[in-house]
């Protein structure tokens, strides 16, 4: 992989990131990281949600109002990301 930092691009679509406040327990999906909530912004009926992390690249979660009210996501609160390695497609520039 490191052959191609300098000329790829790790895509995956916002839907399949997932925003937990409890660590998650479930087996998959395997890539799973803390990050802190860095804005949320409307985008029609749903949340986007960027979360930074000093161990992954930066990503941004599509959530309801609902599930954000539920799990208490603002600027600043601690939470867990996952994403299923299925959902991560390189594109070399």
């Amino acid at each position: 992989m490191a052959g191609f930092a300098r000329q790829s691009r790790v895509h995956r679509p916002t839907h399949p990131v997932t925003a937990r406040r409890p660590r998650p327990t479930h087996r998959q999906p395997r890539n799973v990281w803390s990050g802190t909530v860095r804005e949320v912004t409307t985008a029609g009926s749903r949340l986007r949600v960027l979360i930074t992390s000093t161990v992954a690249a930066d990503v941004v979660a599509e959530i309801t109002p609902q599930a954000a009210a539920e799990l208490a996501i603002a600027d600043g609160a601690r939470v867990w990301c996952s994403i299923k390695a299925t959902e991560i497609t390189l594109v070399t520039l």
